[in-house]
């Protein structure tokens, strides 16, 4: 039988033996750490990425306009032309339908709420003159990100051309009213409501033939708006896109009182009128003016609009769908034209 001494004196030996190997079996487990590779994405091979349809998988017609949510990308609406309302949370992986239990199914123009993404606008009845137009019934609004909607109004509008939405106010929203295409009167102009869309007052109309198209916001101050006024009827037999009471203008009062932007503008019988301002420089003022026998062009103003100057020919395949301008973000002078085929101007803007 072995001595209680002997076994301790194994025992501590064994012990000291495993002590003394650990820093070796760390060093070797640290040489199997597999090498950090570097990752396979980069700008070569995302260079070979092109544009491609997600969606809708059937052809569904015009896509009016798009609400996107600015910080979340990935949730965003799309109004189609004669294909109501749809929802995405996933960059357009999928869509789910959103409007389907209104009376109206054609779309117009969208607008989110600066303030409150869940708060969505929608104008029914598509911004556009062919014979196969799709009319609506007003403004909805969803306080709850499309769950449910409520109409607010001008019902008799039929076609709505924008919806802005005052930055500093929520309850402060600007409609462009298109009004009926084959008869006059209806809601036609540019509307404002100051309470949500309660009540509404008209701050610019024209006449029973003309209502307004489009608009812009100066982002530093939002009560200096300008506005495009559209002349326009439609008949079986022909469209009359255009006249005299065509024109731009501006208000620095939030809509109280307006003034016809005329400074090298062209005049006479005009059609279609596309606006956009820079939110890099709002000094800078953008249109797309239709004029007859494609005469029209691109213009820019340096000085808000008190004086323009031609800078292109440019004319949309068909001003009746086309005639949208949007500013980028970043660069001043680059411009994109909504098209068959969209299109960016970055030299003849300057």
């Amino acid at each position: 039988m072995m001595k209680p001494s002997f076994l301790f004196r194994t025992a501590a030996l064994v012990l000291i033996a495993g002590l003394l190997s650990l820093p070796a079996l760390a060093k070797d487990t640290k040489k199997k750490t597999p090498p950090k590779t570097k990752s396979p994405v980069n700008s070569s091979l995302a260079s070979g990425l092109k544009f491609r349809n997600i969606g809708p998988a059937v052809s569904s017609g015009r896509i009016a306009d798009f609400a996107v949510n600015p910080d979340n990308p990935s949730e965003y609406y799309v109004g189609v032309a004669s294909g109501g309302l749809w929802k995405t949370t996933n960059h357009g992986t999928t869509y789910k339908p959103v409007f389907d239990h209104q009376p109206v199914y054609s779309i117009g123009a969208l607008a989110m709420d600066p303030n409150n993404h869940n708060v969505v606008w929608v104008g029914t009845g598509e911004n556009n003159s062919q014979r196969n137009l799709a009319y609506g019934d007003g403004v909805y609004k969803t306080i709850n990100g499309g769950k449910t909607w409520k109409n607010m109004g001008l019902k008799a509008s039929e076609h709505i051309g924008k919806i802005m939405i005052d930055q500093r106010n929520s309850d402060v929203v600007y409609v462009c009213a298109q009004g009926p295409v084959w008869g006059p009167g209806g809601d036609r102009g540019l509307y404002k409501t100051t309470d949500g869309g309660k009540t509404w007052k008209a701050i610019l109309t024209i006449s029973e033939n003309t209502g307004v198209s489009d608009m812009a916001i100066d982002p530093r101050n939002p009560d200096i708006l300008y506005a495009a006024s559209h002349q326009r009827r439609r008949r079986v037999y022909t469209k009359i896109d255009g006249g005299p009471e065509s024109k731009i203008y501006k208000s620095t009062d939030g809509g109280v009182n307006w003034e016809k932007l005329s400074g090298g503008l062209p005049g006479g019988d005009v059609g279609r009128i596309g606006l956009a301002l820079s939110s890099v420089n709002p000094d800078v003022v953008y249109a797309l003016i239709e004029l007859p026998n494609s005469k029209g062009g691109f213009y820019r103003s340096d000085n808000r609009g008190e004086t323009w100057s031609k800078k292109n020919d440019i004319n949309p395949t068909s001003p009746q769908y086309y005639q949208e301008i949007i500013c980028d973000p970043v660069n001043v002078n680059r411009v994109y034209l909504m098209d068959t085929r969209n299109m960016v101007d970055r030299k003849s803007v300057v």
